[in-house]
C-alpha cells in the first residue's frame, strides 16, 4: 500500500485490547513490510498524560486539536521509527493499566530496500550483509 491511496483503513474496537489490535494489524501485514503509521486515540482522555509518557517509550507524536490523540511510527527490520516489539510491549503495558483505545492504520508502506554503504568493506562482510537481509 503505498502513501496516497484513498481505500479506507479499518479502525479497531476499543473493546480490543491494545496490544492484540495491534499484532492484529502486523500479521495481516506482507513479510516484506518496511514502515508503519497508526493513528491511537484512547478512551478516558483524563488518563491522557498516563498515557503519553508510556509512548514516549516508542516516540509517538501527539496531535493537536484533531480526533485521534497521536501517531506511532513502526519500522519492520530497519528505518527510524519503534521496533514492532517495542510497539506491543508498550500497548501491552497500556493495557495492563487499563488505558483502552482504539488504533488505525495511517499508512504502510512496503517493499523498500535498506541502502548501506559497502565501500571499503571486506567481501566476507558484504556476504554476510547479504545472508542477514535476505531471511
Amino acid at each position: 500500500m503505498l502513501r496516497g491511496e484513498a481505500e479506507e483503513q479499518p479502525v479497531y474496537s476499543w473493546s480490543v485490547a491494545l496490544a492484540e489490535q495491534f499484532s492484529s494489524v502486523v500479521e495481516s501485514l506482507p513479510d516484506d513490510w518496511t514502515d508503519l503509521e497508526l493513528d491511537l486515540r484512547i478512551a478516558d482522555e483524563s488518563r491522557y498524560v498516563d498515557a503519553a509518557v508510556m509512548l514516549s517509550q516508542v516516540n509517538a507524536q501527539p496531535y493537536s486539536r484533531a480526533d485521534w490523540h497521536w501517531r506511532i511510527n513502526v519500522a519492520h527490520r530497519f528505518g527510524h521509527a519503534a521496533a514492532p516489539e517495542t510497539v506491543r510491549g508498550i500497548l501491552a503495558k497500556l493495557d495492563r493499566e487499563e488505558i483502552t483505545g482504539e488504533l488505525r492504520v495511517r499508512d504502510a508502506r512496503e517493499g523498500r530496500a535498506e541502502v548501506v554503504q559497502m565501500w571499503g568493506r571486506p567481501e566476507s562482510i558484504r556476504r554476510d550483509f547479504r545472508r542477514r537481509r535476505s531471511l
